[in-house]
């Protein structure tokens, strides 16, 4: 990317709106988020922070089996009690 530049105008409000070739390029839509990174003092860097569900879809595949809350306990338990700790009893 070059030096393209966009602007936009800060309203009363404090709110900007970000320009419409600038959400194509970070792929953002109505209710992502984005976050300010501050590169160095007085120079910020716009990032998308949220990625759309229908971008994460199929990206980790199905779950292989679901687990019940008690299974989870479980778990803990097993994990703290390896750790030397006192955790969540089981039933």
């Amino acid at each position: 990317m070059g030096d393209e530049m966009s602007t936009a105008t800060l309203t009363s409000k404090g709110q900007i709106t970000i320009p419409a070739d600038v959400r194509r390029a970070l792929n953002v839509q109505t209710g992502d988020r984005v976050e300010f990174v501050q590169i160095e003092p007085g120079r910020f860097e716009l990032i998308a922070a949220t990625r759309s569900v229908r971008e994460l879809k199929g990206l980790f595949g199905k779950a292989a089996s679901a687990v019940s809350i008690d299974e989870m306990n479980r778990t803990i338990a097993e994990q703290a009690t390896r750790a030397g700790h006192r955790g969540l009893r089981t039933k």
